[in-house]
């Protein structure tokens, strides 16, 4: 088994000790994730890289808060959020308020502006609609797309649509963005233009990202890379080619 970390609660960002997932009971049952140990300080972002089947996606829908590990730890900033069962009660206000999701596919709602899309999340959380809309303008602004505020998705490039989709997880400020296969429908230039934009954003906003990828461009961008081989982590040291 791999070494449990042993970062300090102070550390910040997300750690992950002793995950396991298992679906199903008796001679059916299938250890998905077996001994998952990960620690991403605020501030960085950090690739995850297997081959199909390994558990990514598994372990981003555990710490997601979209299904339950059969047992182990999950702390996000000072927050356990799971310790061999939730730690939080409100499962549907930590995912909204707490962490930000990054898909291959944008999803944005095809009947809303760009505006709309991004300040929907706030507004659902309680914030006022002039205070989300504004919040939503800034982030697109940050972004470079605020000139497209009033488009439609449709009318979007397919960078543009990745930018959106980008403001929509960052806009509740979140701590933590989990970023499953973000740059795979994009060229060199796009793809690399989405790594920028995530680093920087975790920078200034001190957000730990997890970004999950089969993608060899963005790879050697990554300084820290989690390899999932047979449900368990290896950290292994990336090239973390500058991308500014």
């Amino acid at each position: 088994m791999s070494a449990p970390l042993h970062a300090s609660s102070d550390d910040g960002g997300i750690l992950i000790e002793g995950l396991r997932k298992v679906y199903g009971q008796g001679d059916t049952a299938v250890e998905a994730l077996k001994d998952i140990n990960m620690h991403v300080r605020p501030g960085e972002v950090v690739g995850l890289v297997g081959p199909s089947g390994s558990g990514k996606s598994t372990l981003l829908k555990c710490l997601g808060a979209i299904i339950e590990p059969t047992n182990g730890r999950m702390q996000l900033n000072s927050d356990v959020i799971y310790d061999d069962g939730w730690k939080v009660k409100d499962l549907r206000a930590l995912r909204r308020d707490r962490i930000g999701f990054v898909f291959q596919a944008p999803y944005l709602i095809p009947f809303l502006n760009v505006i709309d899309n991004v300040a929907l999340l706030p507004m659902l959380a309680g914030v006022p609609n002039a205070d989300a809309r504004r919040r939503a303008v800034e982030i697109l602004q940050a972004l470079d797309v605020g000139h497209r505020a009033q488009a439609q998705p449709s009318q979007l490039s397919g960078g543009e649509q990745q930018r959106v989709s980008i403001a929509r997880a960052l806009v509740n400020r979140p701590p933590v963005i989990l970023a499953d296969e973000p740059t795979a429908p994009l060229d060199s230039e796009r793809a690399l233009s989405v790594v920028r934009i995530l680093n920087r954003m975790a920078r200034q906003a001190q957000t730990a990202i997890i970004v999950v990828t089969h993608d060899e461009k963005i790879i050697p961008t990554f300084k820290r890379i989690y390899q999932i081989r047979d449900g368990r982590t290896h950290e292994v040291a990336g090239q973390g080619i500058d991308v500014q």
